[in-house]
């Protein structure tokens, strides 16, 4: 007997014999609010904001130049879902900053209506018979992976940005393939979906339909309780709480004053007031860095073209310096305001190997023991950005060790992370 004429049967049997005790029941369900137009509501909006979601994450994998080296992401059979064909730009210096600020708090400014619209369709999680055929078995399994894609990705995030990296992994990884399985979950219930949500909308709130009509779509209760708030009243009080997350969360990305607004952005990690008194993510002491790794006998190599240099901090000092305003933007969302950094440009420092006319991508190194991004590739349009430079000093004075003294790279645009600290080399040209 084929496969799908079982189910059929199995499906006729368990509907005869009616739902079990409890959720499968439709009277099980009492709420008045629950009906088409209100779990449409939620539905357009989560698309929106799922689709700016989706857009600034792929700008943030961008960010990173994946394609440029393997250091710069590591994360295992990408295969095709790695494909970026374009290199990170240099300007607007605030893009990363931009990009990165509203994905992260954007995702947090949705969780209230995630939530509310997870509620909205619960009495379809328990429908009976739980599969009636097997193309409905298929569309069973793809709300499991858009429901549990959506929980996995939102929370990873979330403690992501509250820096509890509780995770079995790499947070980068993790949060990478359980993006690409909820969007693609995602897609395909909205390819189902979509219609029926904009004809919900379009009908309008006052007036629910009949529980057992084809526009009910299972979520009408044949057996409401009364109503203590209406439809527009829920909806109201969940645009009130994502409002109220936008309040307390996007100060840590536009930074300054704002930044004491920001109740639920991780605090601690501000080394207090003076020029190194900014945001910081890793400490000298968390990174492994040892008094002796930073001290006077610190170099910096400089190789490339088959050539090396051999610098100390004083020999860097007596170079050309130049100045630079740029942010740091972290992955995490936060984002200082505008530094002013000076130090040696990089192509200075290529041009000590003979590469400066035409400086190629380099490879910096830093003293850092362990951990992601002790290492990374810069391509050749941010080594060669006249604000890209090995910095020493940052608003008029020196590095403190937690901001990478003695020497640390400052990218416009760039992610954080790639903002190397306690640099100690620079190879111009194909990484080593």
């Amino acid at each position: 007997m084929p496969l799908s004429r079982r189910v059929r049967e199995t499906a006729d049997r368990a509907r005869a014999a009616g739902p079990p005790p409890g959720p499968a029941r439709p009277g099980f369900w009492r709420s008045p609010l629950r009906g088409p137009w209100l779990t449409g509501v939620f539905g357009l909006l989560l698309l929106a904001g799922v689709v700016i979601l989706f857009v600034t994450g792929l700008l943030s994998y961008a960010a990173y130049n994946p394609d440029l080296a393997a250091r710069n992401d590591q994360t295992p059979d990408k295969g095709l879902l790695c494909f970026y064909l374009f290199t990170w730009p240099t300007s607007p210096y605030w893009l990363y900053r931009l990009t990165q600020g509203v994905h992260t708090v954007l995702g947090v400014v949705l969780v209230p209506v995630l939530l509310a619209k997870l509620w909205s369709v619960i009495p379809k999680l328990f429908e009976w018979p739980p599969v009636r055929s097997a193309a409905h078995g298929l569309e069973r399994l793809s709300l499991l992976l858009l429901v549990g894609g959506a929980g996995f990705t939102f929370a990873t995030g979330i403690l992501n940005i509250q820096l509890d990296y509780l995770f079995p992994g790499s947070f980068y990884v993790l949060h990478f393939y359980g993006s690409w399985v909820f969007m693609a979950a995602f897609v395909v219930h909205v390819s189902f979906r979509l219609p029926r949500a904009v004809r919900a909308v379009r009908a309008g709130g006052a007036r629910q339909p009949a529980p057992e009509s084809p526009e009910a779509a299972g979520l009408v209760s044949p057996n409401p309780a009364p109503p203590t708030i209406s439809r527009r009243g829920a909806l109201a009080m969940v645009g009130a709480g994502s409002l109220a997350l936008l309040a307390v969360t996007a100060g840590q990305s536009i930074g300054g004053w704002w930044r004491k607004t920001a109740l639920l952005a991780p605090h601690g990690r501000d080394p207090g007031t003076g020029p190194n008194g900014f945001q910081i993510n890793k400490t000298a002491a968390s990174s492994g860095i040892r008094p002796s790794d930073i001290g006077p006998a610190w170099r910096l190599t400089v190789r490339g073209g088959g050539r090396q240099e051999v610098l100390t901090r004083d020999m860097l000092l007596a170079l050309p310096q130049r100045e630079a305003d740029l942010p740091i933007a972290c992955v995490e969302g936060w984002s200082t305001p505008d530094q002013r950094w000076s130090g040696v440009r990089l192509t200075d420092l290529a041009a000590l190997v003979g590469l400066g006319t035409d400086t190629p991508q380099v490879l910096v190194e830093s003293a850092q023991r362990g951990g992601s991004f002790s290492s990374v590739v810069l391509a050749a349009n941010q080594a060669r950005d006249d604000r890209s430079l090995l910095a020493m000093r940052v608003n008029g004075a020196d590095l403190s060790p937690d901001h990478g003294y003695p020497a640390r790279v400052i990218i416009p645009a760039a992610p954080g992370v790639h903002n190397t600290k306690w640099v100690t080399r620079l190879t111009f040209g194909e990484p080593e």
